[in-house]
């Protein structure tokens, strides 16, 4: 609960509960108006889909943006869109014209604007909260969509049974706009780093998930969790009704049951993490969602039904959490929204085309035998976690940013001229030679992460305690921006790894073609800028 004693995460925490829970309500409302149609569980998992599908082509755009603007203004901007698309969805659900293809549409344009805010709610957490208090900020962000899936689909229930759809429409149109009143009252420092092209910060994002292991390991565990776990989202509302027998009202009951568990689980997550490994916690959270499918696919007991899904709620927030948690704390500020970006396309977009494709499978085969086939995928899945499990180092290396502080040649070609290469000659004794080797293994892992296209290392032939570092970076502006900008405490501590086994300080060489010096005879092959000594 620490995180709440900061008065803006706790203004901010509150006001996403409200629009958290007008938003379960607005789900609940838009599947029951589909549930008794044709192709009922095809519609319903459409729902969910629609809703989670846009990130696929909004989460990496909006994450550049996260990381280059003011994240409070992108936050009120998506509100005011998803307001004005739920105000229009309440208004044609009203006037009757709310058909399939309208709820469908209008579901997708309220996730294109969560898709849009999503990167910039992730990318600002660690911004409001001190490290240390980073877990528990994620538990209560868990616990904050739980509480509102406890109470918004309860509650929707028995509105849509009272007055219909309509009302829950509104009511979540007005929860938007208490988010914005809470944005426009929060003085924040503005924009973090400063704007860069849409492609080359594409580029570099998607650069960094895929030379950070950590990274790349964190995003497989979620889209293998994902995956199956995603048809229980896309088939309860068919469940609730064909074979539990609900109304609207019992529809939001289940909802709100594992919205209950959820809550119960980021209570005892704390606990858990105290006394197991994240693998220990992500084992055990799926195994239990794994039983709860088998339980919920068999049971036609209503109460019995409710135990299962209040389990489903621990598992899925324990899982949740942990590679939340995980992924937050593996980032550096630079790159956060956009890898926080990636992390959703994997996460969100997963579920979404989950969704799809277990209510396509319903449509054919069955729920019962769908949700069964999802247990065992699950189960499967499990299973690869003993040989891809989180690393052990995961969240706890330095990820502070540390500035280059020695003189690089000052205006020699413009900050978009490149490509430049970057030459390190080091003299290494044979003694050190393998640990050098490996040393600088990893040092190229963290070059290509920080920015480098293209890196390589090279043995003097005549003298054998000769090597040379290369490096490519696209723009000399990439490198400026690699020195000042990206390289963390552990890119440095790889870097001082390699540094020390050389037997004199490096020797830095900086690299452009010809053309992009002003002055330089063209016939020249290579314009050497040289610099001496280390560069730490």
């Amino acid at each position: 609960m620490a995180p709440l004693a900061i008065k803006v995460f706790r203004a901010l925490w509150i006001a996403q509960l409200a629009s958290n829970v007008g938003s379960w309500m607005q789900s609940v409302g838009a599947q029951w108006l589909l549930v008794d149609g044709r192709n009922a569980p095809l519609l319903t998992a459409l729902v969910s889909a629609a809703s989670l599908a846009p990130v696929f082509a909004l989460s990496l755009p909006a994450g550049v943006l996260a990381d280059s603007l003011d994240r409070r203004w992108m936050l009120v901007f998506s509100n005011a869109f998803m307001s004005l698309a739920a105000g229009l969805l309440t208004l044609l659900t009203w006037t009757g014209d709310a058909g399939p293809a309208v709820v469908l549409m209008l579901t997708f344009a309220l996730g294109c604007g969560a898709a849009f805010g999503g990167p910039a709610w992730q990318a600002v957490q660690p911004d409001l909260v001190p490290r240390d208090q980073l877990l528990a900020a994620s538990a209560l962000a868990s616990a904050n969509i739980n509480i509102a899936r406890a109470v918004g689909p309860a509650l929707a229930g028995a509105l849509v049974a009272w007055s219909g759809p309509a009302l829950v429409f509104g009511i979540n149109t007005l929860s938007f706009l208490a988010v914005i009143g809470v944005l426009l009252a929060w003085h924040t420092g503005g924009r973090s780093h400063g704007a860069i092209g849409m492609g080359p910060a594409v580029a570099s994002g998607l650069r960094y998930v895929r030379n950070a292991p950590g990274i790349r390991r964190i995003t497989l565990r979620a889209a293998l969790f994902v995956a199956p776990a995603s048809a229980l989202w896309a088939l309860l509302a068919v469940v609730a009704r064909r074979s539990l027998g609900l109304d609207a009202r019992g529809y939001g009951l289940t909802l709100a049951a594992l919205g209950v568990g959820a809550v119960g689980g980021a209570l005892i997550l704390p606990y858990l993490r105290g006394r197991f490994s994240n693998n220990a916690v992500l084992a055990g959270g799926t195994l239990v969602y794994a039983a709860t499918l088998v339980g919920v696919a068999l049971l036609r007991s209503v109460p019995g039904a409710l135990a299962m899904l209040l389990a489903a709620g621990v598992g899925w927030v324990c899982c949740l959490s942990i590679l939340n948690t995980a992924m937050q704390l593996s980032l550096p500020a630079w790159v956060r929204a956009r890898s926080m970006a990636v992390y959703s396309v994997v996460f969100m977009g997963g579920q979404g085309v989950g969704s799809l494709v277990w209510g396509a499978i319903g449509n054919v085969v069955g729920t019962k035998a769908t949700l069964l086939a999802a247990a065992a995928i699950t189960l499967m899945c499990l299973a690869t976690l003993s040989v891809w499990p989180l690393y052990a180092s995961t969240g706890l290396l330095d990820r502070d940013v540390e500035p280059m502080t020695d003189a690089v040649p000052d205006g020699a070609i413009a900050a978009s001229a490149g490509p430049v290469q970057i030459q390190i000659l080091y003299t290494v004794e044979a003694a050190d030679q393998a640990a050098f080797r490996r040393a600088a293994r990893a040092l190229a892992t963290s070059r290509r992460r920080t920015g480098a296209t293209a890196w390589s290392l090279w043995q003097d032939v005549t003298d054998q305690r000769e090597f040379v570092e290369q490096y490519t970076l696209p723009t000399w502006g990439e490198h400026l921006a690699q020195r000042e900008e990206r390289m963390t405490g552990y890119d440095r501590e790889l870097e001082h790894d390699a540094f020390k086994l050389a037997q004199s300080n490096p020797e830095v060489r900086h690299l452009a073609r010809p053309k992009a010096m002003p002055g330089v005879d063209r016939g020249i092959a290579v314009a050497d800028l040289k610099m001496r000594g280390r560069t730490r």
